[in-house]
């Protein structure tokens, strides 16, 4: 269980430095002072499964986080006015700003989508990170609720023999479709298909709506970002390029009833890859 007293006053103060600083709205401001070079660096909450929400959100903040995607474990799709009051009221209590949510299986029902988009439309997300079926008719659909919502859907690769495996069937999916249809980079599950990450940045460049920085060794092992064969650096490098100013969710999947020390090294390796962007 979380407790307070795993982090140390200094932590504290230094997290509390970082929450003045996470204003900033995307690469284009970059502050002298601000480890992240204007990235809205957040986290995916899947890493903190095992906590409730409060308690993720609280870790969150302790770390110098304040943007959030957020599982659907954590919050619920729902479009209830008092439920979304209530949810808004948490995040900025934690100062956590909710710009991406997922991962949302689609089809063509269009009653079960717009669920999912007013949900989003009411609470403020960005990006749905999503898992569409590969028919006509469930990206005829995307299309329409997309321009009508103005909500970015991100297609999430996920390993070996999904439906988005390879970077070719993410690339094919978006490029006849609204160019708010784009992609979710999980630099780890394009590792564990043995595809380039930085190579799917570069490839789908401005349709790159979200981005879960992850680590893999072998294409096997989950790993501690930048202990693995990830290039942080140059995935940083195109992502700073194309002026990415969507959320930079770290994702780490070990560990989970006690992912803290291990995403203090993570965080401190990105901040260490930033500081090698020139």
């Amino acid at each position: 269980m979380f407790d307070q007293r795993d982090f140390s006053r200094r932590d504290f103060l230094k997290a509390g430095a970082a929450a003045a600083i996470a204003c900033a709205t995307g690469p284009s401001a970059l502050a002298a002072d601000d480890p992240y070079r204007g990235f809205k660096m957040g986290i995916q909450s899947y890493s903190l499964r095992e906590f409730k929400v409060q308690q993720a959100l609280e870790i969150s903040q302790k770390l110098g986080l304040h943007f959030w995607e957020s599982y659907p474990d954590h919050i619920k799709i729902a479009s209830v006015p008092k439920y979304i009051a209530e949810q808004k009221q948490m995040l900025a209590g934690s100062q956590v700003k909710l710009i991406a949510f997922g991962v949302v299986g689609f089809d063509a029902n269009e009653s079960r989508a717009r669920e999912v988009f007013e949900f989003a439309k009411a609470i403020g997300i960005e990006s749905i990170s999503a898992d569409p079926k590969k028919d006509e008719a469930t990206f005829k659909l995307l299309d329409k609720l997309v321009e009508e919502y103005g909500v970015n859907i991100a297609i999430h690769n996920h390993g070996p023999n999904a439906s988005y495996d390879k970077i070719d069937d993410v690339v094919n999916a978006v490029k006849d479709h609204h160019p708010r249809i784009g992609a979710c980079v999980d630099t780890g599950h394009y590792l564990r298909s043995k595809e380039n990450p930085v190579e799917a940045l570069e490839r789908l460049k401005d349709r790159v709506f979200g981005v879960h920085l992850k680590d893999v060794k072998d294409a096997t092992h989950f790993k501690i970002l930048g202990e693995g064969d990830l290039d942080v650096v140059g995935c940083l490098k195109v992502l700073d390029r194309i002026k990415y100013k969507h959320c930079l969710a770290l994702e780490y999947e070990e560990n989970a009833k006690n992912p803290v020390p291990d995403l203090e090294i993570c965080l401190q390796n990105v901040r260490k890859a930033i500081e090698k962007l020139g």
